[in-house]
């Protein structure tokens, strides 16, 4: 949806052990992930991010905040210099942790617009 609204790269950022289909489990699993402080591995990761200066980290938020795998994606790269864009889908949450998360994440990053759907 964000391409069709502004012509950019797509990467998808997927867990090497896919979430499951079933949301109860996609909850627990989300639950344990979370309170380990895990970093899932992540399935194709870019080789570089170095030729961009915008990214836009799209992803629902979960008990409060991103999936962890975002947070692998996140930790991954050098964003220092570049501006970083949450979007987020969400039921009830809001943004949760998601703008501190990544200002840890990504030192030396800005943090700009972000954008939320609620759903």
């Amino acid at each position: 949806m964000i391409s069709s609204l502004s012509p950019c790269d797509v990467h998808r950022i997927e867990a090497a052990d896919p979430y499951p289909e079933e949301y109860e489990e996609t909850v627990a699993r989300n639950v344990r992930e979370k309170s380990a402080d895990a970093r899932p591995a992540m399935v194709a990761p870019l080789p570089d991010i170095g030729q961009y200066s915008t990214v836009l980290l799209a992803s629902g938020i979960w008990s409060s905040r991103a999936p962890m795998i975002m947070s692998t994606f996140a930790e991954r790269y050098d964003f220092a210099g570049k501006t970083i864009h949450p979007v987020t889908t969400h039921a009830m949450s809001g943004l949760g942790s998601t703008e501190r998360d990544y200002a840890a994440s990504c030192p030396g990053a800005v943090i700009g617009q972000r954008t939320r759907c609620s759903g």
